[in-house]
Parts: C-alpha cells; sequence; structure tokens
C-alpha cells in the first residue's frame, strides 16, 4: 500500500491485516500516516498502489490482467456500509435534531423505516448516556456529549468494522474517561473488529488486541498491548513512549 500527496510519501509498503473482532490500535508521531490509514478504509482518500480488502473483497481495486483496475461504485458502497467511523471533530449535521443525525443513514442508505430506526436511535442513545437529548441540536450539546451521539451515530449502521480516529483530541480533558468509557463497554460487549488511531495509551492497552507502532509510514513494530508498553523493542517506540508517558519504559541492566 503506498499513498503521497505530491512528492509526500505518507505510507509506504504498508502491509498488516485486521482479523475479524480484533481490535487494533495505530500508535505514533503525528504525521507518521495513521490517520491516513482510516481515511483510505473509509474510502476518504484513495491509495496510488496496493490493495484493500474486507473479508476477502477488495474494497476499491483488484488485480485484473496485471492491472490494478478500479471497482464498480456499486461495489464500494456495498462494502462501504460494513464500515463505521467516528471522527475526531465529530461531524454531527448541526441543523439536525441528535435523532436526526442518528436515523438519517439508517433510513436513506440502509433503507430502515424510520419507526425501526428511531426505536433504535432510542436504544443507542439510553446505551451513551443521552436518552434525554433526543430533540437537541448538536450546537446545544457539550463536546463529550457531541462526540456520544457520534458513536451512536455510527453504531446505529450496525458496522462490522469500527474505525475510531483520535476521538478524545478535541475534548476537554476532563470529560475524555466518559467517552472513552463507552468505547471500553463497546469493545468487552461486541465482536465489532476496530481499528483505532490515539494517544490515550491506558484505552489502548485497555482495549487492544494487537498495538502498530508508526513512524514514517511504516510498522516499525508490532505486539500486544502487554509487550509493547512494557518492554518495546523498537527504539524509536521507546522514545515514543517516553514522551507520551512521560516516565522510562524500559530500564537497561548488567
Amino acid at each position: 500500500m503506498e499513498k503521497r500527496y505530491g512528492d509526500n510519501v505518507v505510507l509506504r509498503g504498508l502491509n498488516f491485516d485486521v482479523a475479524k473482532g480484533d481490535r487494533v490500535t495505530l500508535i505514533g508521531p503525528s504525521g507518521s500516516g495513521k490517520t491516513t490509514i482510516l481515511r483510505l478504509v473509509m474510502t476518504l482518500e484513495e491509495a496510488e498502489g496496493g490493495y484493500i480488502f474486507v473479508d476477502g473483497e477488495p474494497l476499491t481495486h483488484e488485480e485484473r490482467g496485471g492491472a490494478r483496475v478500479e471497482m464498480k461504485g456499486s461495489h464500494k458502497h456495498r462494502l462501504r456500509q460494513r464500515i463505521g467511523m467516528v471522527f475526531q471533530q465529530f461531524n454531527l449535521f448541526p441543523n439536525m435534531t441528535v435523532m436526526q443525525n442518528i436515523i438519517e443513514a439508517p433510513v436513506h442508505v440502509l433503507g430502515m423505516s424510520k419507526k425501526a430506526a428511531i426505536a433504535k436511535a432510542e436504544g443507542l442513545l439510553e446505551q451513551v448516556g443521552l436518552a434525554d437529548k433526543a430533540h437537541s441540536h448538536p450546537l446545544e450539546l457539550s463536546g463529550g456529549q457531541q462526540q456520544r451521539v457520534a458513536i451512536a451515530r455510527a453504531l446505529a449502521m450496525d458496522p462490522e468494522i469500527l474505525l475510531l480516529d483520535e476521538v478524545t483530541s478535541a475534548l476537554d480533558p476532563e470529560i475524555v474517561g466518559e467517552v472513552l468509557g463507552i468505547l471500553r463497554h463497546i469493545a468487552e460487549t461486541t465482536d465489532i473488529t476496530m481499528l483505532i488511531v490515539t494517544h490515550e495509551m491506558q484505552f489502548a492497552r485497555d482495549v487492544s488486541n494487537r498495538v502498530l507502532m508508526f513512524d514514517g509510514g511504516r510498522i516499525i513494530e508490532e505486539a500486544t498491548p502487554e509487550v509493547m508498553f512494557s518492554n518495546p523493542q523498537h527504539e524509536r517506540t521507546q522514545s515514543f513512549l517516553q514522551a507520551v508517558l512521560g516516565n522510562p519504559m524500559v530500564e537497561a541492566a548488567e
């Protein structure tokens, strides 16, 4: 997989897989290509080379006769429906109520009846602790409440894959915990496959099966959370985690 912006190569030689039900967290310095990966999987951007497969099916391109050929729009749309994303900046429609934000895609994309979509949305709002905010508009809510609505909106599409892009970075520190708590609960109670970009290392440790360390558009280390956060092997990983966590990760001894 390769992704470039002009002469700037953001991802190079990228090759990894996420098994069904896995929760994989991408860590690394800003600009290392983590969010770009999520945007490629979400089909918000397109790679210059390589292929993405969802459950064995090519997402945007396939190899045909030795050439890289783009898939039909209907094919991409069908696979794209299996993927949900929660963004850093919430991305709610400000002119719609909370309820309207959540039912918009299930009704108009999945063809769900409005009655069924509302019933599902009510259950999701209860799950994220916002049952009393169904008729509020996003700008009437705090940042943490908006992000919880965004999580409910993503879950309303019954995604098999959930992409989480720095979902707490735009929030005040004191409300980060409430959002992460909801995501922990989803991780513990569902089999949704998660691909997570975060600087919240404790969250990564709690919810991940695997952690991938990115630097310069490449994976430089891959390990379980236990190994990655207690005994990272790569010097770049050690320095990154020390900077983020504020304490040495590894102690050398004679």
